[in-house]
């Protein structure tokens, strides 16, 4: 089936700005800047970059309001939903989105902005893995090919960052490794997110739109909060990249961007770009699929990857190609997009996969 110039619209609006969110965080972390304190030093602020990134979420609720307040009758599609809901409800949801981001962001400071991307490919796994306990989800073999699969990138990935080095390349390989880590983490925490809204969001026909902004301004609130206490906490050694060596100094962060134009432009790029980026998402969900709304993710982590070597942010290390195409491959095979040949003898398997473990229950009862 053809896709329509409108859903054409919307597939480049995703690449595009979810390109340019990747790119403005990691842009930002390149820079110096006139600190607080008079120095000049590397723009080292992942939870201020958070806390920007909870704004561009809130411009999604203000877009939701925006368009309820113009189509009264409810006919716009983004609008579509059940207002009859607790918007304290999506608090957990904003709470798992707040570290999981922050940590993330630590760990784009400390490894490849292609790195980065390409790992936070690992939420397919634990997502698979929590739906098992949570949601009691079967996962059939052609899954567990694709999680295999994907693991088998992440290593490639992780193994090529910590091996290949070059004099000319800034990173240590030690902070390579943490920087790869830590996204793991965060992903395991986004995977917690995605199970918690599947299980007590869902099934409340909230608009999507408007649940990503109520996430945002719970998420917003709760780390602006956080910023103040954060300002007093002495930080371990290799985080206290700020005048004061706290666990975040806003004062020296928002002296930085004040001090360079081109910061403020990268941390006004983070803020719009992730409101187009979900608003885009959500309306391929919508339009077309989430599978193809995780090809067009795909395409993403291809894009950043490129504009990354462009720029001379890394080296090209051909291992990288390998673990990426695994990645890819292993995404495909866990959605079930791969050529029909394939598919033909897989899924043969999985409908068995199934009938014999509903049979399995039987029995128990």
């Amino acid at each position: 089936m053809a896709w329509s110039k409108y859903q054409k619209f919307l597939a480049l609006m995703m690449v595009v700005t979810g390109s340019i969110n990747t790119l403005s965080t990691k842009w930002a972390d390149q820079m110096d800047s006139k600190g607080s304190d008079g120095n000049v030093r590397k723009f080292d602020h992942p939870f201020l970059q958070a806390a920007a990134m909870f704004l561009g979420e809130i411009l999604c609720l203000l877009t939701f309001k925006f368009i309820f307040w113009r189509n009264r009758n409810g006919d716009h599609q983004l609008i579509q939903g059940s207002q009859d809901f607790n918007p304290f409800i999506l608090m957990p949801a904003a709470m798992f989105d707040l570290i999981g981001t922050s940590i993330m962001y630590i760990g784009l400071n400390l490894t490849y902005v292609s790195s980065f991307q390409m790992f936070r490919g690992s939420i397919i796994i634990f997502v698979a893995v929590l739906s098992t306990t949570f949601l009691e989800r079967i996962i059939v073999k052609r899954e567990w090919v694709g999680i295999a699969t994907i693991i088998l990138g992440l290593l490639i990935v992780g193994l090529t960052d910590a091996i290949y080095q070059s004099p000319s390349e800034a990173k240590g390989r030690n902070s390579l490794i943490t920087g790869d880590l830590l996204i793991i983490v965060a992903q395991i925490i986004s995977a917690c997110q995605m199970v918690y809204e599947e299980k007590y969001v869902s099934g409340l026909n909230i608009p999507p739109l408007q649940a990503v902004g109520w996430e945002g301004v719970f998420g917003f609130s709760v780390l602006s909060g956080l910023l103040v206490i954060f300002y007093w906490i002495p930080a371990p050694p290799h985080f206290d990249h700020n005048a004061r060596g706290t666990v975040e100094d806003v004062v020296d962060g928002l002296a930085q961007i004040g001090n360079n134009p081109l910061l403020l432009v990268a941390i006004l790029g983070t803020i719009v770009s992730i409101a187009f980026f979900n608003f885009a998402g959500i309306s391929v969900t919508k339009e077309m699929s989430a599978t193809t709304r995780m090809v067009l993710d795909s395409v993403r982590t291809l894009v950043v990857w490129m504009a990354s070597l462009a720029l001379s942010w890394q080296i090209f290390h051909w291992p990288h190609l390998i673990g990426f195409a695994a990645l890819i491959l292993g995404m495909c095979e866990y959605n079930g997009i791969l050529p029909r040949c394939w598919q033909r003898r897989v899924v043969q398997e999985d409908e068995n996969q199934v009938v014999n473990t509903e049979a399995d229950r039987l029995e128990e009862a």
